[in-house]
């Protein structure tokens, strides 16, 4: 039997009372990691560079760092204010988790996703128009938003950005859905919300341009949007433009970038707004567009899985090894996120940052280190947050993933605990088993033991 394996339709809690390996968990918080107090020791856990070490949380901050089994609880002095109780000892306000046989990262970021239309692949009823599927209830469209962030969190990712279609049919049903869905996941994984309206130039674009007003008025985090899609793309960039402006948020733009010539112009225009500009996922790059790109100061956020999401036109063709060489050739900030989670553009789409840092990996772009900081690193920058190292003063937003290095985890790490905010809000407890008529010891997955 080996702690390794996970089925493949997504990531599963383990039993109640076990830590990530099925053990080893002590503490105030009843046996449960999930609910632990403000105080959680990881011990034994192996770091990117090799270390094994212990890492103390106090609140949602790592408290310290140290070698394997040189810290213990914090003393009741130092707990964050509220936590001791009492005359108890400082750890109960706690727990203490055994990572041995885990790697402990950054959490990973999703910073491309599609949570609106997410599960819709498979939907009766007609198929998808140009502005998506056929408006749902509210309550449908909420379950199923919530279904998706809580997938993605299970796989790791703490913070999420998922683009929203606003306007035509749907009005603003979607956000509404998809804020809703926030207000309810708030203390479990941060979730920002991109309003994308389909035109925003013309007569046509009229509905546009009072929807994407609203939807900012409301609470959406950032302008978003597919100029390739709209009759005059610079008008609709300058509309874009002039709404983030107004109220002072980000933009993340679908583009396939195809047109170096447009891509210029376009990338002028967004320049007041620089450094909050993003774009992708540019799987229609030709050679020269990432110097284009560099000169216009643009991240870019890329789609492994399939190269393109169910905002695009035409069909998916391919995150191709050249549009990512451009992109590394020119230093461009590259961010990679999963685009689709079994909807019209990607049926058999996952909501793994993982599998989108593998499939980088795995075709040769990029190395496991830059693959894993494409969708850790880079893709929280892209997202406005603060950077995370397993270091002391840092957010607490962890993920101990099965392996004994970032090859290993990328490879096939399926048991999984997720830290966000100082808190474990999600495992993953995957088990293995073979058929005892095998003589010899088998090794787990994680590494030779």
């Amino acid at each position: 039997m080996s702690p390794e394996s996970a089925p493949p339709d997504g990531p599963h809690p383990g039993p109640p009372g076990s830590g990530p390996s099925g053990g080893a968990v002590s503490g105030g918080g009843g046996g449960n990691p999930l609910g632990h107090g403000p105080v959680l020791l990881l011990s034994g856990a192996r770091l990117a560079d090799g270390r094994v070490v212990d890492v103390r949380i106090s609140g949602d901050r790592i408290q310290a760092v140290g070698t394997a089994g040189s810290l213990g609880p914090l003393p009741q002095s130092a707990l964050p204010s509220g936590a001791a109780i009492g005359s108890e000892p400082a750890v109960t306000a706690g727990a203490r988790i055994d990572l041995t046989g885990y790697l402990l990262l950054p959490a990973p970021v999703e910073p491309h996703a599609h949570h609106d239309t997410a599960f819709t692949a498979a939907a009766p009823g007609p198929a998808a128009g140009p502005a998506g599927p056929a408006p749902e209830n509210t309550g449908e469209l909420v379950r199923r938003v919530t279904e998706a962030a809580l997938t993605s969190l299970g796989y790791g990712a703490t913070a999420q950005r998922t683009h929203v279609r606003i306007g035509d049919a749907h009005g603003l049903r979607r956000l509404e859905a998809v804020l809703t869905a926030r207000q309810a996941l708030r203390g479990l994984a941060e979730l920002q919300a991109v309003a994308v309206p389909r035109l925003l130039t013309g007569t046509a674009g009229a509905d546009g341009r009072a929807a994407l007003r609203e939807a900012l008025r409301m609470g959406a985090d950032v302008v978003g949007g597919c100029p390739e899609l709209d009759p005059d793309p610079d008008g609709y960039v300058r509309a874009v433009v002039a709404a983030a402006t107004e109220f002072d948020c980000p933009v993340d733009l679908h583009l396939r970038g195809a047109d170096p010539a447009r891509l210029a112009r376009l990338g002028t225009l967004l320049a007041p707004l620089r450094p909050r500009v993003a774009v992708g996922p540019c799987d229609r790059l030709p050679e020269g567009g990432g110097a284009v790109l560099r000169a216009a100061g643009l991240r870019v956020c890329c789609l492994p899985q399939n190269g393109s999401c169910c905002a695009t036109d035409g069909p998916p063709t391919g995150l191709g090894p050249a549009a990512v060489r451009e992109l590394t050739i020119h230093q461009i900030p590259l961010a990679a996120g999963s685009g689709a989670l079994r909807d019209a553009a990607n049926p058999v789409g996952r909501a793994d940052p993982l599998e989108a840092a593998y499939l980088l990996a795995a075709g040769g772009m990029l190395g496991a280190t830059a693959a894993y900081e494409a969708v850790s690193g880079q893709a929280r920058l892209l997202l406005g947050l603060a950077p995370v190292r397993v270091d002391a003063g840092f957010p607490a937003e962890l993920l101990a993933v099965r392996g004994d290095s970032l090859t290993g985890a990328l490879s096939g790490g399926h048991s999984r605990l997720v830290v966000h905010a100082g808190r474990v809000v999600s495992r993953t407890s995957a088990v293995r088993e073979f058929a005892d008529t095998v003589a010899l010891a088998l090794p787990r997955q994680s590494g030779h033991h």
